[in-house]
């Protein structure tokens, strides 16, 4: 069945737009209604990053929640992962995040988490939504069972502290230089703030946020901003995180780039010097290069693989049982601390183990040579461009040239009419002979 509101990361839609104040109300009034289980007093926390639309959202979801007899607690600019971490700790029956985590301020979203803080399933978000256009007349509250709505004191602290406690007791980052982007968005204060608590001489970026400005040329998706204040504060690392900091880009004292994969592969390897991998093992999604597998694999660490997406990758160490997951693009889930990608908490690992080498970033944070990737996008007008023979004949191909050299990628985005085509292998012209032969193959049927 397909889905009105709901998309692979909750509600999300342009501010005022698709997703409106209206629409916000009636999310709060359906997941309040789907969560009043039982005849104890229910009670939701909200959370959100920096955009300007966040205070419209907010409010209408307090109107919702309350309208049902759900009590709200108001976290204010909090990391997506402080609102998981702070749903399990104040035995809420639901927690809210307001972001749309790496887009432009003029987007944002609604995500939601279950009492066990993690993003709820698909079966839920399912429920949820067949009540959003319903008529919620018999369902509100009787005026004297009415919601109440107060703001949560000391919330940064808090996260902060539990931040802090996934490192040893001892850890110090003393004599260590780091620079921090927080994309003028959720962790624009406790970022800084626990990395300077932990002895590291910082330098932040990113953080004045006006409603306006999340994501715009900083933050993990626009790393050169980054990249020149490191080399130009001579600084040791580089920490980009996004809008609502579940992810994180490292850059090296040379200001070169460190992507989702070698983070993985730091933090993978030392959870298994230390004892701490589960099942030997991690999770990653189809995009993750190629050359990370072939490196795990010399050391011994296996390699699962999902469709892209952090949900996916998250869902697949539950029901397996790794500690260690995430993507390329920096979102890593270390299942130990948090129930979703904390940029921040992934952010501390990595330099613990740089602290322990005592080595220069580059050296520590490059375990493998990626292999060449090629990704090509193709938009289309209408229909299944990918059903087309010439198209499959093409596919067929291109598969068979790069045999086991390589590997070819072909999916639909979940989001817009594009088809994305990405290719690696040893060979980096055959690579991207393969992928135009596809791409020329798909806008012969897209044209």
């Amino acid at each position: 069945m397909s889905r009105k509101y709901f998309g692979t990361d909750g509600v999300r839609g342009r501010a005022n737009a698709s997703l409106t104040a209206d629409l916000a109300l009636r999310v709060g009034m359906a997941a309040g209604v789907v969560f009043h289980r039982g005849d104890h007093r229910h009670r939701v926390v909200i959370g959100k990053d920096t955009r300007l639309s966040g205070y419209m959202i907010e409010n209408a979801m307090v109107a919702g929640f309350t309208s049902v007899g759900m009590d709200v607690l108001l976290l204010g600019p909090v990391p997506t992962p402080a609102v998981g971490m702070l749903t399990r700790s104040m035995r809420a029956d639901l927690g809210v995040m307001i972001s749309a985590s790496h887009n432009p301020f003029d987007d944002n979203g609604i995500k939601l988490f279950g009492p066990d803080g993690f993003k709820l399933s698909d079966e839920v978000e399912r429920e949820i939504e067949a009540l959003i256009d319903q008529d919620f007349g018999r369902r509100l509250a009787k005026p004297a069972e009415i919601g109440r709505a107060r703001r949560l004191e000391g919330v940064q602290a808090r996260y902060i502290e539990y931040a802090k406690r996934t490192l040893p007791r001892n850890q110090s980052f003393e004599g260590i230089r780091a620079v921090v982007d927080c994309a003028n968005g959720a962790a624009y204060k406790v970022a800084p703030e626990a990395l300077w608590e932990l002895g590291a001489d910082v330098v932040a970026i990113g953080v004045e946020p006006d409603g306006l400005n999340i994501n715009r040329d900083v933050g993990s998706t626009s790393p050169e901003a980054l990249a020149a204040k490191v080399r130009e504060m001579r600084a040791d690392i580089g920490i980009a995180l996004d809008g609502d900091a579940d992810r994180v880009i490292v850059v090296d004292e040379k200001g070169h780039l460190v992507d989702g994969d070698q983070l993985m592969a730091v933090v993978a390897e030392s959870f298994k010097e230390d004892g701490r991998l589960s099942r030997d093992g991690l999770v990653a999604t189809v995009m993750s290069n190629l050359g990370l597998e072939r490196h795990l694999a010399g050391e011994g660490i296996s390699m699962a693989r999902t469709p892209v997406g952090d949900r996916y990758v998250l869902e697949r160490m539950r029901a397996d049982g790794y500690n260690v997951g995430g993507e390329q693009s920096g979102h890593i889930i270390l299942s130990d601390y948090s129930t979703t990608g904390d940029g921040l908490v992934a952010a501390l690992q990595v330099m613990a183990v740089v602290a322990r080498h005592g080595k220069p970033v580059s050296e520590v944070c490059h375990r493998f040579e990626p292999l060449p990737q090629i990704l090509k996008n193709v938009r289309y007008a209408s229909g299944r461009p990918l059903d087309d023979e010439k198209v499959q004949r093409a596919i067929a191909d291109a598969e068979l040239r790069l045999s086991k050299r390589g590997r070819l990628l072909i999916r639909p985005s979940g989001t817009e009419p594009v088809i994305r085509v990405m290719g690696e292998g040893d060979d980096r012209d055959l690579v991207e002979t393969v992928v135009d032969d596809v791409i020329d193959a798909l806008r012969k049927v897209a044209a």
